[in-house]
């Protein structure tokens, strides 16, 4: 197991997790969000292939539409 911090809240994941996984296990549709992992934003075409480490920072931001 590894543990990481996700918008500030420590969980713990499976080791060898993808940012892609990540998404998948808590519904996040992959074309509204951005994501920052230690302070460093990562592209979607890199999401399948960035695995996640112990005490990595995940930081999740939703697109929303408005008016």
């Amino acid at each position: 197991m590894a543990k990481i911090k996700l918008n500030g809240k420590n969980i713990s994941i499976l080791e060898d997790t993808s940012l892609l996984s990540l998404l998948e296990k808590y519904k996040i549709d992959k074309k509204k969000i951005a994501i920052e992992l230690n302070g460093k934003i990562v592209q979607k075409n890199r999401f399948q292939k960035t695995f996640l480490k112990n005490l990595d920072r995940v930081e999740l931001v939703h697109f929303i539409g408005g008016g």
